[in-house]
């Protein structure tokens, strides 16, 4: 399979960079709080990944045709983002983790990951862990005050592949799970990791109102997907005991 290649497209000066992951994945949670990220800071258009493994899509906008995979850059605070219009099939996962620890580390010292993980429980909703490439990230991650889990995971996906290729090439990296739910968009989800986790490892300021806001529509037509579905639910009995009634007498 084709290596994928990483193309600069603009000049941004990236020493002491924190890479931030934001592919697309269980509630969106890291597609959602990256692309918050960026719009607030500005960050400009730095480059583009590409592979043939990458689905035969094309994304555009305000249009204008543009590639799949991007990446996004700013010098103050010094930050990239990876970001993807479209989840990524297995096939991507080599080509792109080779890429990246092949052609962007150079261009920045650390990587943060996001992983959504689906929920057990309305209370877990918003809870975020963190775990480290190298003992010195688990420590950073204890210091600013995430909670790093003792007993044994597995993270899998294209974020896993990250991760464990950023593991066996001793880059420090830190993956940061957050509960979330797994089959709708979970823009809560995405303010609790900028809260909890990004803001104090990167040292840098969002404004994540927009992100609660979000939430509530979504909460709000979620309940009103429910309530026409019950109603619907009631009307089906109802019309199914109406017609079952002659019945008994013929």
């Amino acid at each position: 399979m084709a290596d994928a290649t990483f193309r600069q497209l603009s000049e941004v000066d990236t020493t002491g960079s924190t890479l931030i992951e934001g592919l697309p994945g269980h509630g969106l949670v890291a597609a959602i709080a990256v692309d918050q990220i960026t719009t607030q800071l500005g960050l400009e258009h730095y480059g583009t990944i590409n592979a043939d493994a990458f689905p035969p899509v094309t994304t555009f906008q305000d249009g204008l045709v543009h590639d799949l995979v991007r990446v996004y850059a700013g010098a103050d605070p010094s930050v990239l983002t990876l970001r993807s219009d479209l989840a990524l099939p297995q096939s991507a996962i080599e080509p792109l983790s080779g890429c990246v620890v092949s052609e962007l580390a150079e261009r920045f010292n650390e990587a943060i990951f996001i992983a959504g993980a689906p929920a057990q429980s309305e209370d877990d909703l918003g809870n975020v862990q963190g775990i480290g490439t190298l003992p010195s990230v688990r420590e950073e991650l204890k210091a600013a005050g995430i909670t790093v889990p003792e007993e044994h995971g597995l993270v899998g996906g294209i974020t896993g592949g990250l991760v464990r290729e950023c593991y066996r090439e001793e880059i420090p990296a830190a993956l940061l799970i957050v509960q979330s739910y797994p089959h709708i968009p979970d823009p809560r989800a995405a303010k609790a990791v900028i809260d909890k986790a990004l803001s104090p490892l990167v040292e840098f300021e969002i404004d994540t109102t927009e992100l609660a806001e979000q939430a509530d529509e979504i909460q709000s037509r979620l309940q009103q997907i429910a309530a026409q579905h019950q109603r619907m639910q009631q009307e089906q009995q109802e019309q199914q005991s109406q017609s079952a009634i002659p019945g008994m007498f013929q």
